[in-house]
């Protein structure tokens, strides 16, 4: 079986094309080999390190919800920047949690294709590059966007995920 034909990569572009994001849906693209950071993925594309929107799941709240956070591959999220933008705290979750709310393995957490709509903050970041490449439900699958469309796709808040000013804007 091919990524493209992964169950979780066929979710990943069904979703993408009910949002009316069909050039992202077909532009699904299965690289060589896995990549599970944003370098990897830069390489392997060819783009700058701060085009590709890494995927953090967090443990959110006392219910232990879970946060999705889209990140630009140039910088680490600030854990306080994200407890602000999500309103309440975060912990770090584990490979069988990601697996439990997204049905997708880390290194390969696209913004869609959940089992269930996960709350997300968009890093604001990211609108700085005009294509922008996000996990398409496998390590070895990504696909193009940009980041008014991971807005629109997600629902998401956007933020300056790094800790800086410019929270809330579109």
């Amino acid at each position: 079986m091919s990524s493209l034909e992964h169950p979780a990569v066929a979710k990943v572009a069904a979703a993408l094309a009910e949002a009316g994001q069909r050039g992202a849906a077909e532009g699904i693209r299965v690289l060589p080999a896995e990549v599970r950071t944003a370098a990897q993925a830069a390489d392997a594309l060819g783009v700058p390190v701060g085009a590709i929107a890494n995927s953090l799941i967090f443990r959110l709240g006392s219910d232990k919800k879970a946060l999705l956070a889209l990140t630009s591959g140039a910088h680490r999220a600030d854990p306080a920047a994200l407890e602000r933008l999500a309103g309440g705290e975060i912990a770090k979750a584990d490979a069988d949690f990601v697996r439990a709310h997204t049905g997708q393995p880390i290194g390969g957490v696209a913004p869609v294709g959940h089992p269930a709509p996960l709350p997300t903050l968009v890093d604001t970041a990211l609108r700085a590059h005009d294509v922008v490449w996000a996990a398409a439900g496998h390590p070895k699958a990504v696909f193009p966007t940009t980041f008014a469309g991971l807005v629109a796709l997600t629902g998401g808040t956007p933020g300056a995920l790094a800790g800086a000013e410019e929270d809330g804007q579109p």
